[in-house]
């Protein structure tokens, strides 16, 4: 729930910001989006599918949602931050992720606090904290699933952290 606030936080920047600033910040906010999802895709959701009646239908919702978000979001950085089209629908992806994020809280995370083990929850918290250390860096649609994630998030994650770092040496944003 905190990095739903630094979510919040980030696209606030870039929405307040132009030029270079605006491209950090994105760039930035693209990077929490994908390794957050990734980690709530591995480990999250597969236990919400589980730890409650209708988890199953709930989490598919979320699912859906993460991927229209990561195609929106794919093609946000594909136009570039100073595309006449970036900033509308930057705000569309906003409004649909903010959504997406109180669903998550007000629904999935509120059951499984409640359904949960609290040994399980702090077992789960490190396992995201490690999902997200080894998380793709931008979107991939179609990779919301844990199976997918496992089978081509590390290939995907290592051309995404190689693509990052070649862009930064390059003097370009990451």
């Amino acid at each position: 729930m905190r990095q739903h606030g630094e979510i919040r936080n980030l696209f606030d920047e870039v929405e307040r910001t132009t030029g270079a600033e605006r491209q950090d910040a994105f760039r930035r906010l693209v990077r929490l989006l994908a390794v957050h999802e990734t980690a709530e895709e591995e480990i999250v959701h597969p236990v919400a599918r589980r730890a409650f009646d209708g988890g199953e239908r709930m989490v598919e919702d979320r699912l859906r949602e993460e991927k229209q978000a990561k195609e929106k979001l794919s093609r946000l950085d594909e136009m570039g931050s100073e595309d006449p089209e970036f900033l509308p629908v930057l705000l569309q992806l906003r409004t649909e992720v903010m959504e997406h994020a109180r669903s998550e809280e007000r629904y999935e995370f509120a059951q499984l606090r409640r359904r949960t083990d609290p040994r399980q929850l702090a077992t789960m918290a490190n396992a995201v904290k490690a999902a997200e250390a080894l998380a793709p860096t931008h979107p991939h649609p179609g990779v919301e699933t844990a199976a997918k994630n496992v089978a081509l998030g590390p290939m995907a994650a290592m051309i995404d952290r190689t693509r990052d770092t070649v862009r930064k040496a390059m003097g370009k944003d990451g």
